[in-house]
């Protein structure tokens, strides 16, 4: 397994692109509400991409992906497709995944939205999914095994009566959209996989309200939960520091420890 080693270079780039893909998702905030279409955030985000920050959605034709981002509603586990026919309504949680590429390197992070008023299970579900990275994240760090990160996830979901997808995975990350390592969200083989500084991948566990199993739609690319429960993700870029990680798609609405920001 070939984990790429990034160079100070390389980090520096990472962060610029990093920094673009949470800034795609602190703007469309105050476009999330009940009645806008999903095909129509995915323009605002294109447009912004493109125009404001002079960047290239890594997403848009990706294996013939055909929008900009990626819009998962309600029981949709991930890359859901923007559509004008798909109206957000009240109570709806909406996952929007951003890849951006600048000067070649690429910054991947997406985050919940809750539309209007929350359920009590759809705000309980995006809470502890993203409880669930920020616990993974605290314990990235050089010497520490690959697995650590999946079995510490997986339990802290279950022990909250939700699952995790299987299916699906963070992964490496730099010039290559999908590098190695692969990043598991449950406890299974990471072929001895050591952390090291200088490492970057995405954490980005997905967690359905009911069972863990799910199902893919005709179009090629819509993933739901086999059962019809919601799901929800969070997923944040890093980098393996000195002694913790850096984030490298934190937005500003995000407090952490300081560790999780260490530059190393």
């Amino acid at each position: 397994m070939a984990i790429s080693i990034k160079t100070p270079e390389e980090i520096e780039k990472m962060r610029v692109a990093g920094r673009l893909a949470a800034e795609v998702l602190e703007m469309i905030a105050a476009h999330v509400k009940p009645g806008i279409s999903t095909g129509e955030l995915d323009r605002i985000c294109a447009d912004y991409i493109t125009g404001e920050q002079q960047a290239v959605s890594a997403c848009l034709g990706y294996h013939g992906f055909p929008k900009s981002v990626c819009i998962s509603v309600n029981e949709v586990v991930c890359h859901g497709i923007p559509s004008d026919d798909r109206l957000l309504k009240d109570g709806d949680i909406v996952n929007i995944d951003v890849t951006v590429i600048k000067d070649e390197y690429h910054g991947d992070t997406s985050k919940m939205f809750i539309v209007g008023k929350p359920t009590i299970l759809g705000e309980r579900l995006c809470r502890i999914t993203q409880e669930s990275l920020y616990l993974a994240l605290k314990m990235v760090k050089p010497g520490i095994r690959l697995r650590t990160l999946g079995r510490e996830i997986q339990k802290f979901v279950e022990a909250n009566d939700f699952s995790v997808v299987r299916e699906y995975c963070g992964h490496g990350i730099g010039k290559g959209f999908h590098e190695e390592p692969q990043v598991l969200h449950y406890d299974a083989d990471d072929s001895g996989v050591v952390l090291q500084k200088g490492m970057t991948f995405t954490i980005e566990p997905m967690v359905n309200a009911g069972d863990y199993r799910i199902r893919s739609m005709k179009d090629g690319w819509t993933v739901k939960t086999k059962d019809r429960s919601l799901s929800a993700q969070y997923e944040h870029t890093i980098v393996v520091t000195d002694n913790g990680c850096e984030i490298l798609t934190l937005r500003q609405e995000e407090t952490l420890p300081a560790v999780l920001v260490n530059e190393g």
